[in-house]
This record gives C-alpha cells, structure tokens and sequence, in this order.
C-alpha cells in the first residue's frame, strides 16, 4: 500500500496532482494508472530504475507527451484553476569548448528578442544579474558557456529555469556532471530556494544518499507508483529491496 509522506488537505493547499495517468507509445504501455501529488515548499525525489518512465512522467507534466487521466493544479487565493508556470532544468547539455557563446549570451538568446551580436542593453545585463544571484552565480555571467566545469553548467541552467519564477521546478538527474561536493552544494542552494520561494521541488535521481537529507518525499516508480513516503519508508519497503535487487540480478 501506498504511504503518504503527511497528511495535508489539497483543497487549501498548493498542489500538483496527477490522476490515474496512462501513457501509451504504439503498443507499448509506458505508464499505468499513475497518481501523485506535489505540495508547494516541499522537495520530491523521483526514483526508479532505467526504464520506469521516469523521463515520461517529466514529459507528461510538461505537456510534451500524450496522456490519459488528469493533470491539475491549485493554489491558495486562485478562483480557477490554472496551469502552473513550470521551470526545467535538463540533464547537463553539452556544449563545445571553443564556443564563443558567454553566459550572458546564452540568458539573452533565451530571454530577449534582441540579437546577441548587438551586445546587452544595461538593463538586460542588470537582469541577468538578478537571476544568475539567486543561484550565487553573479562572477559566471563573462564565462564561455562551454569553459563552465559541470556545477557551473548547472547553477546557469537553475538561473534561467528560476526566470520567472516558477511554481513548480523540476530537474532531471541534476548530478550529471557533478562532483561530490558540488552535489551538496547543489543540495543546500536548491534547499534555500525551495524555502525563499515555496515552490515545489520534482527531481529524478539515482543519488540516493541524498533523500534522507533533503527530499520530503520519495516517490518510487516502475511504469505506475510502487511507493511513495518519507524517505526511510520507501528506501526500507520490500518494493524497493524487490525492484533494485531484481534489477542487478537482471544485469548479471
């Protein structure tokens, strides 16, 4: 049975719900009867082996895979509901390492209409400032995108998914690229955020020395929901120990 992490009324709270989703690719069932919830200013880790549809259900949220079953969002003060404004990071892209392209660059050709070639107006840069400070990232703005070390990469790309501010955030496999003490200190920067914007936090990670610190729930996935709870629920759920343990015997 499924363990909810806490008990919370989603009619006065800010909340993501999928209902009963399904994905369906040719004859291929992708996703099953999947339900879940995100309460704003919590921290969710989704995990799964390779192959759960875990990448399906990001896609699904973003609105770039066909679904069946029902996808809504509320928030406190809101008459209607509405969609939630989303912000993405991806798994760490990569770029070339002689690319001119600059940090500002790169925020401009995302955020403006202007041509980079033409340079950034002071107001353009102020912004991009702004953005790049909210993830202590001010002295990258000059660097050459492809010269960025792999945390680098990822402060840049949470900047420009925190612009505008979203009311949900969602990272795929954020770790890409990272070392082990940038992987904390991208922890405790998205830690802060989360608690300076009460957004919700939906990350994909096969890191999971990490959940008992930081994520409020862990929902764990294989085509539909096996678990989901507190981190020591679902770590310590004969759901888990089953599918890790099944999955390393496949591979040997």
């Amino acid at each position: 049975m499924n363990q909810e992490p806490r008990k919370r009324d989603c009619f006065d709270a800010c909340c993501l719900k999928l209902q009963n989703i399904s994905v369906r690719i040719g004859n291929e069932t992708i996703l099953d009867n999947l339900s879940f919830h995100l309460h704003c200013g919590e921290m969710t880790a989704l995990i799964g082996p390779n192959g759960a549809g875990k990448s399906t259900i990001i896609k699904t949220i973003l609105g770039q895979q066909e679904y069946e079953g029902v996808i809504s969002f509320s928030s406190p003060g809101l008459r209607h509901r509405r969609p939630p404004r989303i912000g993405y990071v991806p798994q760490s892209p990569t770029f070339d390492p002689g690319d001119p392209l600059s940090v500002a660059d790169l925020f401009a050709c995302c955020k403006s209409s202007r041509p980079t070639f033409l340079g950034h107006s002071k107001k353009t840069k102020a912004h991009i400032l702004e953005s790049l400070d909210r993830v202590n990232g001010k002295n990258l703005i000059d660097k050459r995108v492809g010269a960025l070390s792999g945390g680098e990469l990822q402060r840049v790309l949470l900047a420009l998914a925190l612009d505008p501010l979203p009311n949900i955030l969602i990272l795929d496999e954020p770790f890409s690229g990272v070392d082990a003490a940038g992987n904390e200190e991208l922890m405790e920067m998205l830690n802060t955020i989360r608690h300076n914007y009460d957004l919700s936090i939906l990350m994909i990670t096969h890191d999971f020395s990490i959940l008992r610190k930081y994520a409020d729930q862990v929902i764990l996935v294989d085509g539909t929901v096996l678990q989901t709870g507190t981190p020591d629920a679902v770590l310590s759920s004969n759901e888990f120990s089953q599918l890790f343990h099944r999955k390393e015997a496949d591979t040997q």
